[in-house]
């Protein structure tokens, strides 16, 4: 395994402590409506996100993944990745997010895993991957875009679901100037953003971009 694959693996395993202290969360992205999990995304899934530093495209397709994407589909629909950051930005090798600025509903979420799905398609530049645990089937909500050709990642497990189609300009401008994350870097400490949320990203990371928004720009229905 080389040096890359160790620290992606120890960061986003990471995912898997929550604080105990986060509260229960009234917000209806906690709390989803009976059947939500279970609908199947249409064969290719079309997102625009509209960010700090200018909207991009994803285009998903459920033929390299269809766990992953009938996920991101599911959560797109349901707000989730509305106003959240781009909380850990490695320049050269790639831009993570997925976490709720609401602590509760991270929490809500963190046993609502996905089964893995086989690599189907290489982790290359512009890719769409969930980031995953060192466990299987332990995908829930967190994903990451793959600044360069990352296919060492392949062989450990982590499938991707789609590609940036447009404005991959804008993926490469987020702001990595604070790394990796703490402590191997200078970036937010995982665990205290899963506990505390935006309130904690913001106070300490002020220059991490966002996602104001993403929505589907395919149909809803496959």
């Amino acid at each position: 395994m080389t040096k890359t694959s160790r620290i992606v693996l120890a960061a986003l395993g990471a995912v898997a402590l929550l604080s105990t202290s986060c509260k229960k969360s009234d917000s209806p992205v906690a709390n989803p409506p009976a059947g939500a999990l279970n609908e199947h995304a249409p064969d290719t899934v079309r997102v625009r996100f509209e960010t700090t530093k200018g909207p991009f495209v994803v285009e998903a397709y459920r033929a390299w993944a269809p766990n992953g994407v009938d996920r991101f589909y599911q959560l797109v629909k349901m707000g989730f990745y509305n106003d959240t950051r781009f909380y850990r930005v490695i320049p050269g090798f790639m831009a993570q997010f997925g976490l709720s600025g609401d602590p509760g509903v991270t929490a809500a979420w963190q046993d609502r895993s996905i089964p893995d799905d086989p690599v189907i398609h290489s982790n290359a530049r512009g890719t769409v991957t969930f980031a995953a645990k060192s466990a299987p089937n332990s995908r829930t909500t967190q994903l990451f875009i793959s600044f360069r050709d990352n296919g060492n990642l392949d062989a450990i497990g982590f499938a991707p679901i789609g590609q940036v189609t447009e404005g991959m300009a804008v993926v490469d401008s987020l702001y990595g100037g604070y790394g990796e994350s703490a402590p191997e870097g200078q970036g937010p400490d995982q665990l205290r953003a899963l506990a505390q949320g935006n309130a904690y990203l913001d106070a300490g990371f002020p220059k991490l971009d966002h996602i104001t928004k993403a929505t589907l720009v395919t149909p809803t229905k496959p």
